[in-house]
């Protein structure tokens, strides 16, 4: 029509527009209505049942993701990411964790410590939000993440309006706490909700409106804030995929238009999309992901996104490490930099100095370490998950020296041994079933099969252990214990073992047992120091070389070997070395280091307990209640409270799970073998 009134209307009846057409015009209103307030809707009868309606928010979130799944493509994008922490057992503890860790330093766009902020406040208190949401169920956790977020000057009235529109949609008030990020090239916001509603009771959110809803609430905000994005700006943002190594939209279209042996064309809807499509199948040749077939058409690789995926995160991973060495000073060439790609074993154990402790993905809460080793090169590693990483805060803080030690998930004798006692008694298995089943076997070799099962229990293996003691085994045991370890490698692939939280300067002159000395004395930091490894700990230290040989004269190399002269001649001027020539040193050299480190520190702890120091004996029987960890130089030690004293001995992962109760055990070297519980066939720790 070239104008207005070239229309001609031509009326009729009502309802000639067809056989049905009422009827079906009738049913779509029905099932929007339907949807709209949560019904079954579609094709479902009112029987059916869907998982993901269930909570707050349901029809709102189909609508919602509806429309963005139907909605123009030139809106902005926002990448919202949402999980449910639960607060079980160390689930408020790892919580807590978490939140501290989101306020670090260096996450402001000026580089300072992130605050949390709420609903009215620019700065909340993280105790008080904690201490409402102490003895809830659960927390719910979000990632908003818009594209273009590097044009918001603050990100605060985004998230709070978002929040508010998320309170109209659930139909309750939020208790809520955010921390806005800009240490990324994405700025981005975490927010943290308690799980309650404003009634006190469970809040239960539906998946739909999960996944879908709060990130199209999120575009709405944004397309009102910057507009919708202009042809130019979606075709530069295209442009700019072509030469990508990482996976980009083109990718998903070519992907989604391939046939099934993989073939595409070069061919466009029209000129533009064509230059897009035959640059990309170009690149991706370049790369050897497509290969030329005939004409136009390409052969996209079996393997094409999970390749560009990969590469997109190693890109990420570079990148991190030039801003975590730049920030610290070092210069690395390339070949010097090392990346242990997740999933991959660590070849051999990695001794250095920390230089960054983050979050690789912080949806799934993962960490990496950037260790500067002592061969002189930069380590960036993937270290599992935070919720159960064996060390504090601090003894992964810049500057803080750690052995990294690799892991191999493999069976174990002890697992055959349980196998071959539970076969032979009906699946069942305890410590007086083993010894009959080898009476050459010891009670306490015995008990190390129980702590075995401990471990795959608490941590899901398939062991059930009934209230007399007894353990049910599986047929098909074996196979589990290899399945879990499986599962125990992907979520802690690396034991790490915290050598100083000192930095290496102070170490020179200290008047304790530091690892340095244990190196020159040709030892190393015994299983009770480390602080991590779990169920499938490698021997620590195995192949752990200090010595002036391995020691790179590049970076903490150099660094240590300067410091490790300086100590043997600060050990020969106190004494401690016997021969100026060799330093060669007496046999109990640590043990007198580590009584003076621990009479320093019984002085500080007798005053603030008011209770005098008892030193442990050897081959003594530790009783008491355990009440802390306490790091000293000479490694971390348990503190041990009794009725008229306290003692500090060897400190060991699994009594962090016994804070507060008594404990005892017997004093054997440089450990003690603790027994807690009902005692024979019953849990004991190592």
């Amino acid at each position: 029509m070239a104008q207005d009134d070239d229309f001609h209307p031509r009326l009729g009846r009502i309802g000639n527009k067809g056989k049905g057409a009422g009827k079906r015009f009738l049913g779509r209103v029905l099932a929007a209505a339907n949807l709209a307030r949560g019904g079954a809707g579609g094709k479902a009868g009112r029987g059916s049942f869907f998982g993901s309606r269930i909570g707050r928010g349901s029809g709102v979130g189909r609508v919602l993701g509806s429309r963005g799944k139907y909605g123009a493509g030139h809106s902005r994008r926002v990448i919202v990411k949402a999980s449910i922490m639960r607060l079980s057992g160390k689930g408020a503890a790892a919580a807590a964790a978490h939140l501290r860790y989101l306020q670090r330093d260096g996450t402001t766009r000026d580089g300072e410590r992130g605050t949390l902020y709420g609903r009215d406040e620019d700065a909340v208190d993280a105790k008080a939000f904690q201490g409402r949401g102490a003895g809830d169920r659960h927390q719910f956790r979000f990632i908003v993440s818009p594209e273009d977020g590097d044009q918001y000057e603050d990100l605060k009235p985004l998230t709070r309006r978002l929040m508010e529109r998320m309170e109209q949609d659930l139909g309750t008030k939020l208790d809520w706490v955010a921390v806005d990020h800009f240490d990324t090239g994405h700025p981005h916001t975490h927010i943290l909700v308690r799980g309650k509603d404003d009634g006190g009771k469970d809040l239960v959110i539906a998946k739909d409106y999960m996944t879908r809803g709060l990130r199209e609430r999120a575009i709405e905000l944004v397309d009102l804030d910057l507009g919708p994005r202009t042809e130019r700006e979606v075709e530069t943002i295209l442009r700019a995929e072509v030469e990508a190594e990482r996976l980009t939209s083109i990718d998903r279209s070519l992907l989604k238009t391939a046939n099934a042996e993989r073939e595409v064309d070069s061919a466009g809807r029209d000129a533009f999309d064509q230059t897009l499509r035959a640059g990309r199948l170009a690149k991706l040749a370049r790369l050897g992901l497509a290969e030329p077939v005939d004409g136009t058409r390409y052969r996209l690789a079996d393997n094409l996104e999970d390749t560009l995926r990969r590469m997109g995160e190693r890109g990420d991973i570079i990148r991190t490490m030039q801003r975590e060495m730049t920030r610290a000073g070092i210069e690395r060439a390339a070949g010097d930099q090392v990346i242990h790609e997740a999933g991959a074993p660590v070849a051999r154990p990695i001794i250095g100095r920390v230089l960054a402790h983050g979050l690789s993905d912080e949806h799934a809460d993962r960490h990496y370490l950037i260790v500067d080793g002592i061969d002189g090169r930069s380590h960036y590693l993937d270290v599992g998950g935070g919720r159960d990483l064996p060390l504090d805060q601090h003894q992964l803080s810049p500057g803080s020296v750690v052995r990294i030690d690799p892991l191999k998930a493999a069976l174990r004798p002890s697992d055959r041994v349980i196998a071959e006692v539970a076969a032979a008694n009906d699946g069942r298995y305890d410590v007086d079933l083993h010894l009959r089943h080898d009476p050459a076997a010891s009670e306490a070799f015995a008990q190390t099969h129980v702590r075995r099962l401990e471990a795959m229990r608490r941590g899901g293996g398939g062991v059930t252990r009934e209230p007399s003691g007894q353990w049910v085994i599986a047929p098909d045991h074996l196979d589990r214990v290899t399945a879990w370890e499986e599962k125990q490698l992907r979520e802690h692939p690396v034991a790490i073992t915290s050598l100083s939280i000192m930095p290496l300067e102070e170490l020179v002159d200290v008047e304790a047992a530091s690892w340095i000395d244990r190196s020159l004395a040709g030892q190393v930091p015994t299983g009770s120091r480390q602080a991590g490894g779990g169920a499938l700990g490698a021997a620590p230290g195995d192949g752990a070389d200090v010595s002036a040989r391995a020691l790179r004269d590049a970076g903490f190399g150099r660094d240590l070997r300067d410091v490790m002269e300086r100590r043997r001649q600060w050990l020969l001027a106190q004494g401690f070395a016997q021969d100026e020539q060799t330093g060669l040193f007496p046999r109990g050299m640590i043990q007198a280091l580590e009584r003076k480190d621990l009479a320093n520190a019984a002085r500080q702890l007798s005053a603030e307990l008011d209770l005098p120091f008892e030193e442990a004996r050897q081959g003594g029987r530790i009783e008491g209640t355990y009440r802390r960890p306490v790091d000293l130089v000479s490694g971390r030690f348990a503190l041990i409270e009794r009725a008229h004293d306290f003692t500090l001995v060897p400190w060991k992962p699994m009594l962090e799970r016994k804070a507060g109760q008594n404990v005892s055990g017997l004093m054997r070297g440089d450990e003690v073998n603790w027994t807690v519980g009902r005692g024979r066939g019953g849990p004991s720790i190592s």
